[in-house]
């Protein structure tokens, strides 16, 4: 009885293991004003499943968030846009309709574009402001407050340094997202196919780049939307979207400066 028990308890305890990602390979490139970008190669010793994570990595010190929207037909992809607006490094933005009209609050240059929603999956805003870079929850979000840029979206994936609880553990897709970290450092970051849960578990758990503790993070509009560009000093690196979005997260200098 007593190898039963033992028994049935090694098989409670290997059915709710938890994924234990580790990195298996990092590199890094330096761009303008202070930004990195660092490529992650990582594998879960669980399931023996890979991932790769690309990283805009700066400091709100020098550089800031810019949103770029589209609202006419004819929209262009995002190198495309990287390219014309001199940018540093740029990613998708957030949801949108069959019609391509943003869903939840979007601000571009300091102009409202769409308001606050209140929806189950768009839980936080990425703000940028002369306050710098932050991710809010939608109960924290500072209405009265002027802001450079917006974007809302959702779901929250790490929160005081902790991946968020009951997010999705099966389905498997790419994924962009943003993340902060203490004092003065974020990121925009794209994941190859994965699922939530584990993305929360990879951005909380596993440090990609030294100095860089992730304190929140925030899930983007992913799967065919999902897309990311870092402008180096000959041929720019880039993943492109495999359908056309409506905006985009960009990197750019404090200022305007290049």
């Amino acid at each position: 009885m007593a190898r039963l028990k033992a028994a049935l308890l090694f098989l409670a305890v290997a059915a709710t293991a938890h994924a234990e990602w580790t990195i298996l390979s990092a590199d890094s490139e330096p761009g303008r004003t202070g930004v990195v970008h660092r490529h992650l190669v990582l594998e879960d010793s669980q399931t023996n499943e890979s991932a790769t994570i690309d990283l805009a990595l700066f400091s709100t010190k020098s550089c800031t968030l810019r949103v770029i929207d589209q609202p006419a037909p004819q929209r262009s992809d995002l190198a495309q846009v990287m390219r014309q607006e001199g940018c540093l490094a740029g990613i998708n933005g957030g949801y949108f309709d069959p019609n391509l009209a943003p869903l939840g609050l979007l601000v571009a240059d300091r102009k409202m574009i769409a308001p606050l929603q209140k929806a189950r999956l768009l839980t936080g805003v990425l703000t940028a402001s002369s306050r710098g870079v932050q991710i809010v929850r939608v109960r924290e979000f500072p209405r009265q407050q002027k802001l450079d840029a917006a974007i809302q979206c959702g779901p929250f994936l790490v929160d005081l340094g902790r991946p968020v609880r009951g997010l999705e553990e099966t389905h498997q897709a790419r994924r962009t997202f943003t993340a902060v970290a203490k004092p003065d450092r974020a990121a925009l970051g794209f994941c190859s196919e994965i699922s939530l849960a584990d993305l929360a578990k990879v951005l909380a758990t596993t440090r990609l780049a030294d100095g860089f503790d992730i304190s929140r993070a925030l899930n983007l509009d992913g799967g065919s939307s999902s897309a990311f560009w870092f402008r180096q000093e000959s041929v720019a690196f880039s993943i492109p979207e495999q359908k056309t979005v409506r905006d985009f997260i960009a990197i750019v200098p404090r200022g305007g400066g290049d």
